[in-house]
């Protein structure tokens, strides 16, 4: 049993409807788990505690109990406290209680004073969210080996609403600072922010990190003085990103070293580019070209998207030749709506998501075997930070759907 188990029990109250009572034979009444603490120093702060003399040492407390404030410090087994020297430091000579799994020995502060012990109790389904907590981390291992699948396809509502627009939020919450990261190195400026986002969602995941790079060597003032020009805007790009060659087209190596010695332009590395095993619409020349046309028929992009708000109309923005109808949703999911969600336009951005039809991806494709009902994007993208964030990082104690299983399992 790991002891962030303990730590989860606790600081979900999982052990309310059960009786506590001391090694040495107190009741204790918990009136608050206090505050989680994730530094050093011991494992819960601000704890409000009701400890009940016992009946044979009526003497112990004035009367027949005392409420105190302070420190839990939390173990497996109460010999852990030796094994990480608590005994020889001070900052545990404050601990209220020790609360563990199995007290195997008493424990005591750097000054030899006794410190009172709580094995905890609660319901057993342990075993359970121990499994749980060491689910895979791996991405082509499939959610069905998943601890909670079997669960889930039985009764797939243990996955509630609430949970879902939580993590949903979350999701555009990671989108926006994100976004606020791209900000800062733009110096502030929205329309470089957002040129730089759309680039890096234009590589579609495979060459996202290539394509923010060619978007930072070429900036957006350069692109603009020669918008009108889808030709020069796409030998501008081809040639800064290191893919133009000597047998390319001779008007695009003509046009790029001409803008490359005018505006003193550096070409990214061509290492950088995935091109592998790749269908010709997803070629990273493909996708450039279609950037090109993107940022010519497009200028001041940034008041455009905070100011349409139906769905054709977006979609308008990104259709492009060679660019289909999925593609297109894919960036209003990835640049469109965290754009407005970070210009405080969150219902606008949650309603769009509601609009536009559900992603089709492999990660997807599991959660509807598990009985997930899938209508939108607003689904599909709470569904994907569920797994990306929780079930791949094997955050399951932080979970809405293991704190329903842990109940349903008592």
């Amino acid at each position: 049993m790991p002891e962030a188990l303990l730590h989860y029990i606790w600081q979900s109250k999982l052990f309310l409807p059960f009786p506590q009572v001391t090694t040495d034979g107190r009741r204790v009444e918990v009136l608050s788990v206090g505050q989680h603490n994730l530094h050093a120093g011991p494992d819960f702060t601000n704890v409000r505690l009701r400890i009940h003399n016992r009946s044979d040492e009526p003497s112990l407390f004035p009367q027949e109990y005392v409420e105190l404030a302070g420190n839990v410090e939390m173990h497996v087994e109460s010999s852990d406290w030796y094994r990480h020297r608590h005994n020889e430091d001070k900052a545990y000579d404050n601990v209220l209680l020790h609360v563990v799994k199995r007290a195997d020995k008493p424990v005591y502060t750097t000054n030899g004073k006794p410190v009172l012990q709580l094995e905890l109790n609660y319901p057993h389904p342990d075993d359970y969210i121990s499994r749980m907590l060491h689910a895979s981390r791996q991405m082509d291992s499939p959610l069905a080996t998943h601890p909670c699948a079997k669960q889930l396809i039985d009764e797939p509502l243990l996955l509630t609403e609430g949970w879902k627009q939580t993590l949903l939020n979350m999701r555009l919450h990671c989108k926006t600072e994100s976004i606020h990261r791209v900000l800062q190195l733009s110096k502030n400026d929205w329309e470089q922010a957002l040129y730089i986002t759309l680039a890096h969602q234009m590589g579609f995941h495979v060459n996202g990190i290539p394509m923010e790079m060619l978007a930072i060597a070429t900036p957006l003032s350069v692109i603009r003085k020669h918008r009108n020009n889808r030709q020069q805007i796409e030998a501008l790009l081809l040639g800064q990103s290191g893919l133009l060659g000597e047998d390319d087209d001779a008007v695009w190596l003509r046009e790029y070293r001409f803008m490359q010695a005018k505006f003193n332009l550096t070409p990214i590395d061509p290492t950088v580019w995935k091109r592998a095993r790749m269908r010709p619409p997803n070629q990273p020349v493909a996708r450039i070209r279609q950037f090109a046309q993107i940022l010519c028929q497009q200028d001041f992009l940034l008041s455009q998207i905070l100011e349409l708000t139906d769905l054709d109309d977006l979609r308008r923005l990104f259709s492009v030749a060679g660019m289909g109808k999925e593609s297109v949703d894919i960036l209003l999911i990835n640049v469109v709506v965290p754009m407005k969600y970070a210009h405080h336009q969150q219902e606008q951005a949650i309603a769009l998501l509601e609009l536009i039809p559900a992603e089709n991806n492999r990660i997807i494709r599991q959660w509807r075997m598990l009985g997930q009902r899938v209508d939108n994007a607003a689904d599909t993208q709470a569904l994907l930070h569920l797994f990306l964030t929780f079930c791949q990082q094997e955050k399951c104690i932080n979970c809405e759907v293991a704190y329903q299983i842990f109940l349903n399992n008592q």
